[in-house]
């Protein structure tokens, strides 16, 4: 084959070609799901909006300039008063993660089939209806930020721009806003969900849309919550905070590899949330200052309450780190527990490994929901895209906590200020028992320490699962958790 060479003396030659200008690229399809007897017929809409900044010069007014490109899919039913219908923004955390999981594991009108712990399905996996979606109470739309899904900086552009937690507030918040009033739906009731970091990202959000834009919120649910980092960070191994509030799911866990007999779960996870909140914060605020007795009774407490060894939780100094933990609790059996979901485990790759080499509950999900999405963006929702759909990106890091140098990052102040902005502004947590990445007693800890009067109090409610972070893999959670969503979504809305 003959390539023929530019002519370098043309215009038209790549150096001195301008780029065109981007556009949304965007594909509708129509759809059809039966809920409970009601046929739903929906629109979903998949592919890439332009992100565009506002651009002032000197004080003068340049226009806008396109940023980026960001991948959305919504699912809006047809036939009905778009002001009478709630519109949910869902978005996974990380940072670094797409929206996939949420959208295909609890969400959205399509769900992935990939088994449980201990039963996990064959590759190809499969994908099925999703009769309990919450699209039967509510449009939604899914939302993948710079650098996840198909979500990119535009050439010529610094995509680590985007990567921190103040960029990245501001540019989800855009997509939102430019999706509200692009689908005529500023009258609709608004609600967010979050996942793990996307519940930081959200409580944040939910301050920024009202503050920046004035768009007032119903509703803010929270899956496996952290607004307070330091509730959980063992990089300070003085850090007692984080040691105390770990033990309640060190317990779980423990629990249901057998390692605490003759307990149920609430047993168990009871007595170490008792312990957790009254002597073994003493025990770890004592230090070299315990008496030999007091240090030998907290060993043996630790233990009873982890299923660890009395020598292991001696050898520790009574402090027992997370990573570690998912390797120890089996290692006499040469197994090692998921950080994301405990109930799950696998052989280790070394059995005098100080941590596990990978996360077992995370290499169960990936597979599936690779697959699962792969297949139905293209072959279902019919958009068709060359770049790779990044589940989870680690080209976010590292990811910019500047505004918060020199103090823990928290965000509970801002999930503060929406409420007392918005009286009406109501909140959902779900927790799981096996959530070894945001573990719900630190959540717990953290909005129980929220500085709001009682009638705000009173709009946050929380809802509890024996299950992981992502807790919808567990098939009973996952019913029982659309169920409360769509209930919680209904009464956040109510007129």
């Amino acid at each position: 084959m003959i390539h023929e060479q530019p002519d370098p003396t043309s215009a038209d030659t790549a150096a001195t070609r301008t780029p065109a200008e981007p556009v949304d690229d965007l594909v509708s399809t129509r759809h059809q799901l039966t809920v409970e007897g009601r046929t739903l017929d929906y629109t979903a809409v998949t592919g890439r909006i332009v992100l565009r900044d506002e651009v002032h010069t000197d004080g003068v007014f340049k226009g806008l300039l396109p940023r980026a490109e960001v991948s959305i899919t919504s699912y809006v039913l047809d036939s009905e008063d778009p002001t009478s219908r709630p519109v949910t923004f869902a978005f996974n955390g990380g940072p670094g993660s797409s929206s996939v999981w949420l959208h295909l594991g609890l969400l959205g009108p399509r769900r992935v089939l990939m088994g449980d712990a201990g039963e996990l399905l064959p590759p190809p996996y499969g994908l099925a209806d999703n009769p309990q979606t919450l699209l039967a109470v509510s449009d939604l739309v899914f939302i993948d930020p710079v650098s996840t899904g198909y979500s990119r900086a535009l050439a010529g552009e610094r995509p680590a721009e985007f990567h921190g937690f103040t960029a990245d507030v501001e540019s989800v918040a855009e997509v939102i806003r430019l999706w509200t009033a692009r689908h005529h739906r500023w009258m609709s009731p608004k609600l967010l969900v979050g996942e793990s970091y996307g519940t930081l990202r959200a409580a944040a959000l939910a301050e920024h849309l009202q503050t920046r834009h004035a768009m007032y919120l119903n509703g803010v649910v929270m899956v496996s919550s952290v607004l307070d980092i330091g509730s959980q960070d063992f990089h300070d191994q003085r850090n007692d905070r984080a040691h105390a509030l770990y033990l309640p799911t060190y317990a779980a866990v423990a629990h249901y590899h057998g390692r605490i007999p003759g307990q149920t779960l609430q047993e168990a996870v009871g007595a170490a949330e008792e312990y957790a909140s009254r002597g073994y914060r003493y025990v770890l605020g004592r230090g070299s200052r315990l008496s030999a007795e007091e240090r030998a009774e907290a060993v043996r407490q630790v233990a009873a309450l982890t299923g660890l060894s009395e020598d292991y939780v001696d050898r520790a100094d009574l402090r027992i780190e997370h990573w570690r933990f998912f390797g120890e609790l089996l290692r006499d059996q040469r197994r090692t527990v998921g950080r994301l979901d405990g109930r799950f485990s696998a052989p280790a790759a070394s059995a005098i490994a100080e941590h596990m080499d990978a996360d077992p509950s995370m290499d169960a999900i990936c597979g599936p929901y690779a697959a699962a999405w792969n297949h139905y963006v293209r072959d279902e929702l019919g958009y068709q895209n060359d770049l790779a759909y990044e589940q989870i990106s680690a080209r976010v890091h590292p990811w910019s906590f500047k505004e918060f140098e020199g103090r823990p990052v928290d965000v509970s102040g801002r999930l503060e200020r929406a409420m007392r902005q918005n009286p009406h502004l109501r909140v959902h947590v779900a927790y799981g028992y096996y959530d070894g990445a945001t573990p719900h007693s630190a959540a717990e800890d953290t909005f129980a320490h929220l500085q709001l009067p009682a009638e705000l109090r009173a709009n946050i409610e929380h809802a509890w699962y024996e299950a992981g972070h992502m807790m919808y893999v567990h098939e009973p959670t996952r019913l029982r958790q659309s169920a409360d969503l769509a209930d919680f979504v209904t009464r956040a809305t109510a007129r």
